[in-house]
């Protein structure tokens, strides 16, 4: 039996909400501005620590620093967020999404307090890493593809994306090696393959 494509709602949903806020910030103010993107809710270590702004992880996550960046996440999510949704069902799609986010920014942070170079930053990509990652590991289950994507395009697309960030200026690393790895490793945890409701018979 031919299996029917369904929608991935949740994917459509979150990608609608981060365009949503983008232009809201618009309207008010500059979003490659610093300033603006702090007063906002962008993640800055300093402020989570000693004014217990922990929401910061979170609202973070739905920021963008111009359109370009906004562009660039949201095509990654529709792309891969879809295929993946699609696999894993919703609940454990938006558990990888967000722990995945919350964990990018924990790692990110651990690094600024290493360096004592504290910065404001924002954006989904470590959520989308995690995403990829999760990705990574449901390929690996199913001989190297899942749905039209094969393994071989996920890993080289995740080197890459890995590379371009470690070798471009303002970009935070830290945040999509943390995202990446935490949706492996809950993927890990969450999936299991679907067996198949018929089985193939071996006659002519």
């Amino acid at each position: 039996m031919k299996k029917t494509k369904g929608k991935a709602y949740c994917t459509i949903i979150l990608a609608a909400m981060n365009v949503i806020l983008f232009f809201y910030l618009t309207f008010q103010g500059m979003t490659e501005d610093g300033e603006f993107m702090l007063e906002h809710g962008a993640m800055y270590v300093p402020y989570m620590l000693e004014r217990e702004e922990y929401y910061r992880l979170f609202t973070s996550m739905f920021m963008h620093f111009g359109f370009e960046h906004l562009i660039n996440n949201m095509v990654m999510l529709l792309v891969i967020g879809w295929t993946l949704e699609l696999e894993l069902g919703r609940i454990r799609f938006l558990l990888i999404y967000f722990l995945s986010g919350f964990c990018g920014n924990i790692c990110s942070a651990f690094w600024d307090i290493s360096t004592q170079d504290f910065v404001v930053s924002a954006g989904a990509s470590g959520a989308i890493f995690g995403i990829v990652g999760a990705m990574l590991y449901v390929a690996l289950r199913n001989r190297g593809r899942i749905g039209d994507i094969s393994g071989r395009g996920l890993v080289f697309m995740t080197v890459f994306s890995l590379y371009f960030g470690l070798t471009s200026a303002g970009v935070d690393n830290f945040a999509h090696i943390g995202g990446l790895v935490s949706g492996f490793v809950m993927a890990v945890l969450l999936y299991w393959k679907r067996k198949s409701k018929y089985r193939r018979s071996s006659g002519c």
